[in-house]
């Protein structure tokens, strides 16, 4: 009587690949290239310079990690040649034939765009406050009063984190002289 709950979706139920590779896929491998292509050139032209401390210089991380993702869209398009592909995601709870959420999305896009608009003026504790406070609302959280808390903790939290423990001071905007 105990049954094994089986995912609706398996491998077996899946249809099988298509002669020579899936497209989509192909395009993950080129854009890997692309991306290890243009961080090469980019490593290549900065300057070799060396030290007693630092024998590598700056420029042996971005030609290791440019060459590493070259080498990553190589391998992947020889697997997706062989038919290799990914198992299809099992732990997700999204049910894909519901449509996209364009209102929580402009929502977003909306609250990002005001802290981006709003930090020099206003200060990142307030316009960060806004980002946060915006972000749970969005995302529909309606405990506004507890929402607000969090995220003015938040922002203050970040705005000293940043000013004492890395050096960097954020804008303080109307807020100059009393933080």
């Amino acid at each position: 009587m105990n049954e094994e709950v089986k995912d609706e979706r398996t491998v077996e139920d899946s249809p099988p690949p298509r002669e020579g590779g899936d497209r989509a896929q192909y395009g993950v491998c080129v854009f890997l290239a692309l991306l290890g292509i243009a961080v090469i050139v980019d490593a290549l032209g900065i300057p070799h310079i060396t030290s007693g401390t630092d024998p590598v210089g700056p420029r042996a991380v971005p030609l290791i990690l440019g060459a590493l993702l070259v080498l990553m869209a190589v391998l992947y398009a020889v697997d997706v040649a062989r038919g290799g592909r990914g198992e299809p995601e099992a732990g997700e709870d999204v049910d894909l034939s519901s449509g996209s959420d364009w209102r929580t999305v402009l929502l977003l896009i909306a609250v990002f765009l005001a802290n981006a608009l709003l930090i020099e003026r206003l200060g990142w504790v307030i316009s960060g406050s806004l980002l946060f406070w915006g972000t749970a609302f969005a995302l529909g959280n309606r405990h506004y009063i507890r929402n607000l808390l969090i995220a003015v903790t938040l922002s203050l939290t970040t705005f000293y984190a940043f000013a004492i423990g890395l050096g960097v001071n954020l804008p303080a905007g109307v807020l100059q002289g009393i933080l």
